[in-house]
């Protein structure tokens, strides 16, 4: 399950700013969370104001991070540095300094400019923060989950116009988590396999033994020496309390006879049970035990600040799964939106490659889709439908043996309704839209121009959990979530056969992707209709539910040393 953040939309703002929403605070999506009031005027928040990147130095960017992921450029794997982009980006010192300055004189007891001068980070009381953006901050508490409290603005904010020039947007203003779907976990297992784990409750469930054997992973000694690079390195995103017990890792590890562990933590992390954190670290590690693993963790449900300590390390972590996302109607603004995909560009122009799950609630996202008494639309994921990243979709195995694969109905998937098709994919997506077995739905539901997701996917439907080791038991645990950091560890196994031998990471994976559709077990049946009846179906080739497919990683490695 894509941990979800219910992203608050309010009122635009004053000045230049392109702000946040345009419905009302307590609609039926942010139920779950109270407003307890203003929050204390000495309690201290932490924000993150995107600064203004000139539109020609945006360009030149883009340019560079199609140039080095692209196979067949003479640019490809030539990725720039920190302070490259930094030079490339050019933004002025003075418009930094405005910006900077006008939130230390309003109170911030800290400003970090990032290496980039594209953010600042602030931290600062919310009278200061109030005093600054011209807003009220009230405390919010979670419904179900009591223990869970967060800052939020509770009207609109603005910036003074000569600041407002210079900022793109101000974020964690308006982001409010939405908590896993509980109906994800604590499933059981009807597969027909052989339990590789030591622990009775993994029995029909899905397994590191599982995925080694469908995916065609690499388990001798021998071959994960192949993939072992001193200089390698992958990651997963956890957000919103999701810590990880070292006990529960060890336990999977023993049970399962896999060598996961976490070699690196950013963030820091606390000793309780994260189902979604477990998950990733289990599953990533299972599936790349040669390639050391780094958790960044991030409590402020913020895809900006995490993208900001990547982009601020040269020596960050080349592969990144993260099990995040939302629809894009609910994103604060199409300026948080373009701010992201500038951080994903420089993620990418740096040789990173970055994975997102693509949702589990199928065409009609977390809104639903609407009927009866409204037009019926699909609502497409961010930041899965970005140009920008790698999205994962979920399957099922069609009968309950290791083989074929469906497409599961939940899993997400369609096109995106902000951002235009990429080039990379527009010839194996007209093909689909071509293809008289595709049976699309009504064209009045879609846009038939917008960037199309999922890329490729993998097993995460809940007819095929996986056997997670969580809270000192082992659990059935299903979602794009799982799908997505098994993804994750076989492109990391692929950048180590590459580094070993003396190529350069893959970056951007999607150029290489669609070249390569042969390197993929192709998913042919199912759609992801979530049992509403809309959706897209899987059919040969690319398509709108499973990409093109799940990985075979024996195909993947061969074209990855080409």
């Amino acid at each position: 399950m894509a941990l979800q953040l219910l992203l608050l939309l309010l009122p635009s703002a004053f000045g230049r700013v392109a702000l946040e929403s345009t419905v009302p605070l307590h609609n039926t999506a942010t139920s779950r969370w109270e407003n307890l009031g203003r929050a204390d005027a000495h309690e201290m928040m932490t924000l993150t104001a995107v600064v203004k990147v000139d539109e020609s130095n945006r360009r030149a960017l883009e340019k560079v991070f199609w140039e080095v992921s692209e196979p067949a450029h003479e640019r490809y794997g030539k990725h720039l540095s920190v302070a490259e982009i930094t030079e490339l980006l050019d933004v002025p010192k003075a418009r930094v300094e405005r910006v900077r300055l006008h939130f230390a004189q309003a109170g911030a007891i800290r400003t970090t400019v990032s290496p980039n001068r594209d953010m600042i980070e602030v931290e600062m009381p919310v009278k200061a923060a109030e005093h600054a953006l011209k807003t009220r901050i009230s405390a919010f508490r979670h419904k179900s989950h009591r223990h869970v409290r967060i800052l939020r603005a509770s009207s609109r904010y603005s910036l003074p116009d000569d600041i407002a020039e210079d900022v793109v947007m101000v974020g964690e203003l308006y982001q409010f988590p939405r908590f896993r779907d509980s109906g994800l976990n604590n499933l059981t297992g009807s597969g027909n396999w052989p339990n590789d784990c030591d622990a009775a409750g993994c029995k029909g469930l899905v397994t590191p033994g599982v995925l080694a054997q469908r995916y065609k992973l690499p388990t001798s000694e021998k071959d994960l020496k192949l993939t072992a690079s001193a200089d390698n390195t992958m990651a997963v995103a956890e957000f919103q309390g999701q810590y990880f017990k070292p006990s529960d890792i060890d336990s999977f590890s023993k049970s399962c006879h896999r060598d996961v562990e976490v070699d690196k933590i950013v963030g820091g992390n606390s000793p309780s049970a994260g189902v979604e954190s477990e998950l990733d670290i289990e599953y990533i590690r299972s599936v790349a035990p040669s390639v050391p693993l780094t958790v960044i963790y991030n409590s402020q449900y913020s895809l900006l600040k995490w993208a900001n300590q990547i982009t601020s390390d040269d020596s960050s972590p080349y592969i990144h799964s993260v099990s995040y996302g939302n629809d894009e109607a609910q994103q604060t603004s199409t300026e948080y939106m373009f701010s992201c995909n500038t951080a994903f560009m420089k993620l990418g122009a740096m040789g990173r490659s970055i994975l997102f799950a693509s949702g589990d609630q199928g065409v009609c996202g977390r809104e639903g889709c609407g009927g009866l008494f409204s037009k019926r639309h699909f609502n497409p994921d961010f930041p899965a439908a970005s140009p920008y990243i790698t999205a994962v979709g979920g399957t099922n195995f069609e009968g309950d043996s290791i083989g074929a694969e469906s497409v599961w109905s939940a899993g997400g998937g369609g096109f995106s309704n902000t951002f235009d098709i990429p080039s990379y994919q527009a010839s194996a997506v007209q093909s689909y839209l071509d293809n008289k077995d595709a049976d699309l739905p009504p064209q009045s539901y879609w846009n038939r121009t917008g960037r199309a997701y999922p890329d490729v996917a993998a097993l995460g439907g809940t007819k095929t959990p996986y056997c997670v080791a969580t809270s000192g038991r082992f659990a059935g645990v299903a979602g794009t979530s799982a799908s997505c950091p098994v993804v994750a560890g076989v492109f990391a196994l692929l950048n180590g056969l590459r580094l070993n031998a003396g190529k350069s990471p893959m970056g951007f994976l999607n150029p290489f992707i669609y070249k390569n559709p042969s390197a993929f077990q192709d998913v042919q049946s199912g759609k992801n209709d979530a049992g509403t009846g809309y959706g897209f179906k899987a059919i040969q080739g690319w398509d709108a539910a499973s990409g093109f497919g799940t990985p075979d990683y024996q195909a993947l490695s061969k074209a990855a040393m080409e």
